[in-house]
């Protein structure tokens, strides 16, 4: 084979020094710019000598000019045509290596700088915590983050492929977080190992996979976990929200990777079917689970060893105990008679994590102990719009036990055995809607004959094509129940939390946000893990469930102290931690152990317990 030609060899070697970037190519300047003052002083030393410093004296004077880029004088040298053209010479080089070194120089910065717009450069962090992904719009997960830290110093480090000013520009902008929080973006392909790694996944407290579908879910999460697998540390949590059981992470892999996943198809659900004919539900459940207001914390409550649940109750004050803590886990609204044991912790629903204590016991009313009013669970009937399929079936598994007739959207199987099966289980009716909902009339002749209205997301379509139908359907309901003055209550389900803020709020729509109560729910887990067995208690169909009861149940109409009323619910098997006024609109949490508390006879008590 022929060999190529001296310039082609000399111009692909120049190419491949060229290529290797800056350093590169200052390293070459360097050995030019040696080359070039070598030769110099050697002319110099040969042509006109300086005899008391020789070949050193000459490279000097060389060194110097080739750097600072002088002319020399007529006079240097005495005017020796042999030194003052060599040192013409250099000067002239010393000019353009000057010159093309401040243009490496320039474009180095240049090019770190737009590394660092990009977003790719690694993290050296420790203890903190990684979003793997962002969506602009969905913000209550960072600001949920930001409110649990309180006044600890905390850095979110925020992964995903989306550019790294952007995203700065979106989080600045729409979350507020003190000094004592720093939120760094990074630039990376969320379901590469490699590109992950560089936000410090192995030395941070936790992980969450920022809410999207589940299939995005899964690949983050394998990602993420290939990365703890192969690293020291092992007591990284990672936290997760899939929609659908067959998502979820095998209970042994998720255990080895200390991974925590909720399934919000079956948490949605439940929240959409108490909420639907409980209205103000959903606050209740945003309040457990945000970091506004009160939320749950295990502590060791000074003075309550040796306790029974019951003095526990009545002597709580600025916060509610709901629980039991032990090596074995939460036992939540134990027996009145269950006593705190040394080492034991208490499960308090309270607004700081410090601020529940201990008082002596308070007066209390010698007819504390009246039994109430027997239950009034009035029959309901539910009135689905929109949604289908697997969401209705999920949601109708759910139902409280009053609800005795559905009626389903047109077009649904009322043979579906599915649906038939579900009806005979939970004692309910099913119904098919004769109105044509798509014309005013027909959703006007609805609306008159309902009173508990669920509208369902259609999870076939996009999140924003769903939220808008969703949208529309719901200001035609409130038109409708505004014009008309009827008093029917919506339940919307909504699976954007952008999408959401759109609407006027309203005192009589419940919403059930995907993305929002997901991001509650992630938040929590990533700050409280000890506290999974209590939610996932909470959010199931077995043990202990959140209500909103009428006040005459529990015989308390009139006026009460707060320790009056948890002796009354406890006597029932409840834990009281709230009540909604009627027509108030916002519900009111955890009020004082000895506040008096006026309730109507329409007014509710939020509280939970088994039914």
């Amino acid at each position: 084979m022929k060999k190529a030609p001296f310039k082609k060899r000399f111009s692909y070697w120049f190419d491949k020094r060229m290529s290797k970037g800056s350093l590169g190519l200052i390293r070459l300047l360097a050995i030019l710019t040696l080359f070039v003052i070598l030769i110099v002083a050697f002319v110099i030393f040969r042509l006109a000598p300086d005899e008391e410093g020789g070949f050193l004296s000459s490279f000097w004077e060389s060194l110097s000019t080739v750097i600072n880029a002088w002319m020399p004088a007529y006079e240097d040298g005495g005017g020796s045509m042999g030194y003052l053209i060599p040192m013409s010479i250099a000067a002239i080089v010393g000019l353009l290596i000057t010159s093309v070194l401040i243009g490496i120089i320039s474009s180095a910065i240049e090019e770190k700088i737009t590394s660092l717009k990009r977003g790719t450069s690694e993290v050296i962090e420790e203890g903190h915590i990684v979003v793997v992904g962002f969506y602009p719009g969905e913000y209550t997960l960072l600001r949920q983050l930001v409110l649990s830290t309180a006044e600890k110093p905390l850095t979110i480090v925020v992964a995903a492929d989306m550019e790294q000013e952007e995203m700065q520009e979106y989080i600045s902008e729409n979350v507020e977080h003190p000094k004592n929080v720093e939120i760094i973006c990074r630039t990376a392909d969320i379901f590469d190992p490699k590109a992950l790694a560089r936000c410090a996944v192995t030395s941070a407290r936790s992980v969450i996979i920022s809410p999207t579908d589940d299939f995005s879910t899964t690949k983050a999460l394998l990602a993420v976990s290939s990365i703890i697998h192969g690293s020291e540390n092992k007591d990284v949590r990672v936290g997760a929200i899939v929609s659908k059981e067959e998502y979820s992470f095998p209970p042994s892999i998720a255990a080895q990777h200390n991974v925590t996943t909720l399934k919000t198809e079956l948490v949605l659900a439940k929240i959409i079917a108490h909420s639907c004919t409980q209205p103000g539900l959903s606050d209740t459940f945003r309040e457990m689970f945000n970091f506004e207001g009160s939320e749950l914390y295990t502590v060791a409550l000074a003075g309550a060893e040796g306790l029974s649940f019951r003095e526990l109750t009545l002597r709580t004050d600025a916060g509610v105990p709901v629980g039991i803590a032990d090596e074995n886990g939460i036992r939540m609204n134990p027996a009145a008679d269950t006593v705190v044991k040394p080492g034991e912790r208490v499960l308090v629903f309270a607004e700081e994590s410090d601020s529940a204590k201990i008082v002596p016991m308070p007066e209390l009313k010698e007819n504390a102990s009246y039994e109430g009013e027997s239950e009034r669970e009035r029959p309901a009937k539910v009135t689905f719009l929109g949604g289908g399929g697997r969401t209705l079936r999920t949601v109708l598994r759910n139902l409280p036990e009053n609800v005795t007739e559905v009626v389903l959207p047109v077009g649904s199987d009322l043979n579906d055995p599915r649906l038939v099966a579900l009806a005979e289980k939970y004692e309910f009716r099913l119904s098919l809607m004769e109105e044509d909902i798509s014309e005013p009339e027909g959703l006007e002749a609805l609306a008159k004959v309902s009173e508990h209205i669920v509208i369902l997301s259609d999870h076939d379509k996009s999140e924003d094509e769903a939220d808008m139908d969703s949208i529309f359907l719901l200001m035609n309901l409130r038109d409708i129940r505004n014009r008309l003055g009827l008093k029917f209550n919506i339940t919307a389900e909504m699976r954007k939390e952008s999408n959401q803020s759109l609407i006027v709020s309203d005192d009589r729509t419940d919403y059930v946000v995907a993305s929002n109560m997901s991001s509650l729910f992630l938040a929590q887990l990533s700050e409280s893990p000890e506290l999974m067995d209590a939610f996932s208690e909470l959010l199931s169909n077995a043990g202990n469930e959140l209500y909103l009861k009428e006040a005459p149940v529990f015989g308390l109409a009139g006026t009460f102290t707060t320790a009056e009323i948890r002796r009354r619910t406890l006597e029932r098997g409840y834990v009281f931690i709230g009540y909604l006024p009627e027509g108030a609109g916002a519900s009111i949490f955890n009020p004082g152990l000895t506040e008096e508390i006026t309730l109507g006879e329409k007014d509710q008590l939020i509280v939970f317990g088994e039914d």
